[in-house]
């Protein structure tokens, strides 16, 4: 019998989208299954993207054992340059997961310092009291993986994101004999993706698109646009195959694009048929039916090579009339307008877009549906269950999936959100006392990168009222206004509706001046304060409207 508690501290990813990072303490010992990553919604004006706030890896730094990576996508690994900026701590992962690591890293400048371990599917891990197996998993991504985490009071395991794909593009099959083999022998606790848990059935094979891309390359007259997400490197390994066997040349677009597919290629996780790979800068030199083009930026952000491409603005590529462009990923939730705006300007220019549900599909979800998750459920056949990756719903739905196993083992499911601690013993699991978790907003364009809660709140402030700016002139010598206060304001009113407030505005600073004493005048932040506080009742009376209200005091 031990006397040491087992936890599990998600510090992101469970009861919200992204950002997934999961810390697993046995006693003194850590270990960090993913540092993910989120990007902003709408009222995170300026900011770039989110990570899980790491401070309690920060202050437990000496007994974090390891950072283990399940896979490559960006909620997963997106956070490794943060997390690794404030602790050092050996990095796990298979070698296209950690070669896209690498990537994050350059551009941190922190490749130097960075340990960074490969793994492979059946390799075992020892960090501590954890012994760590990695059983391949299929997923939209190439090299994912689920641990088997063995601890002195039982096996966890963690899922990553997975689905159980039959007919894989690279024959590489879900390893569910492993998963199996350690629900026979007892699995203390099961952490299961959840994302797609509201989808009825099975989830479709990646095999299911190859008809309908075949489809596009018989049917389309002129040049040929796909748009994927750059990580889906069996989606490409498609499009190049039947480049090869239609005639046509691939030229590859946009970063990430070209940095993902490089990576595979060195890797061998990426076949290029000889003659298929055209440069970019050939791209519009060659017959139209000739080509295909492979561009990044399915989302619609601003500055992608998709959305320069649609409005003419990209060096290498433009779309004409009789083009066809297919959008072959799923529209994430929020990013509706953009894309649609995106497909608007594609539409302009006479092109024939290719998007949305259709059967055969054009694009499939890496995410396993209910019967995947209940088949995953079954065959581990958990003594504790913790839904992961998803909002409360999903987890919630997830966890009801679950309750068919009360009869043949399942002692207990518990519903954690980002903060919660599940603490297990030789007495059994409870929800134990919450860790400080948050957000970290990144800026990349500012200095030290992390943006204040603070300067959200003022730039949020600033979008939707505007500013105004009192400009007051006081003699240094008798300490009294020179004339009427001046004031300036941007999005605040119209310059028509706004001329007779401001008027009377002026007035108001003018009357806060005289009221005040001189001692009080003398003392430049009272005096800031004491306008600002009687404007904005003025204003907000007026309008109903709190604009930014920034005094300046000038000498004279």
């Amino acid at each position: 019998m031990s006397d040491q508690k087992l936890k599990i501290i998600p510090l992101g990813g469970l009861g919200e989208f992204g950002m997934n990072s999961m810390a697993i303490r046995y006693g003194d010992d850590i270990i960090v299954v993913d540092a993910g990553m989120m990007f902003p919604d709408d009222e995170l004006l300026g900011v770039d993207i989110v990570t899980p706030d790491f401070s309690y890896l920060e202050q437990n730094a000496a007994h974090v054992r390891g950072l283990i990576l399940t896979h490559g996508h960006e909620d997963h690994i997106g956070g490794v340059p943060f997390l690794l900026k404030q602790i050092s701590v050996p990095v796990y992962g298979t070698a296209f997961t950690l070669a896209l690591v690498e990537r994050r890293l350059e551009e941190h400048q922190m490749t130097d310092d960075a340990k960074l371990n490969t793994v492979k599917p059946g390799d075992r891990l020892e960090l501590g009291p954890f012994s760590i197996e990695f059983i391949h998993v299929t997923h939209s991504l190439v090299s994912c993986v689920a641990l088997a985490i063995t601890t002195p009071l039982g096996v966890i395991i963690h899922t990553g994101d997975y689905k159980v794909d039959p007919t894989p593009t690279d024959n590489l099959l879900f390893d569910l004999h492993t998963l199996a083999a350690y629900g026979k022998r007892g699995v203390l606790l099961l952490m299961s993706d959840s994302t797609n848990v509201d989808r009825p059935g099975y989830t479709e094979s990646e095999r299911a698109v190859g008809p309908r891309l075949e489809d596009l390359f018989v049917r389309s007259p002129r040049r040929l646009v796909i748009s994927c997400f750059s990580s889906s490197i069996h989606r490409l390994q498609q499009i190049l195959d039947f480049a090869h066997q239609y005639g046509r040349k691939v030229a590859f677009f946009g970063r990430s694009m070209t940095n993902t597919t490089e990576i595979a290629h060195d890797l061998g996780l990426l076949t290029i048929p000889d003659g298929v790979l055209l440069r970019p800068q050939d791209a519009m030199s060659l017959p139209p039916n000739k080509v295909v083009a492979v561009v990044s930026g399915t989302q619609g952000e601003p500055m992608s090579a998709l959305s320069r491409v649609a409005v003419d603005n990209h060096k290498h590529l433009s779309i004409e009339r009789g083009d066809t462009v297919a959008l072959s990923a799923r529209i994430i939730p929020g990013n509706e307008k953009g894309i649609y705006r995106m497909i608007n300007h594609i539409s302009r220019r006479g092109a024939d877009v290719v998007y949305g549900t259709m059967n055969p599909p054009i694009h499939v979800s890496g995410h396993g549906s209910a019967e995947e998750l209940r088949l995953v459920l079954n065959l581990v056949r958990p003594k504790y269950f913790v839904p992961v990756h998803g909002e409360y719903r999903q987890l919630a739905r997830h966890a009801k999936l679950a309750q068919h196993l009360s009869h043949s083992g399942l002692k207990e499911t518990f519903i954690l959100e980002s903060g919660n601690t599940l603490e297990i013993d030789d007495h059994g699991a409870r929800k134990a006392e919450d860790v400080p978790v948050g957000r970290v907003c990144i800026d990349s364009g500012t200095l030290d990168e992390v943006v204040e809660e603070f300067v959200i709140r003022d730039r949020r402030h600033l979008s939707e009222d505007g500013f105004v700016l009192p400009i007051i002139a006081i003699s240094k010598s008798t300490g009294r206004c020179e004339g009427l206060p001046e004031i300036v304001s941007r999005g605040f009113m119209s310059s028509e509706d706004s001329t007779g407030v401001l008027q009377e505005a002026r007035q108001v600073v003018l009357k806060t001046l005289e009221s005040s004493t001189a001692e009080e005048r003398g003392d430049w932040g009272v005096m800031q304060e004491k306008i600002r506080t009687d404007l904005k009742r003025f204003l907000n009376k007026q309008t109903s409207r709190r604009p930014l209200i920034m005094p300046v005091i000038l000498e004279v």
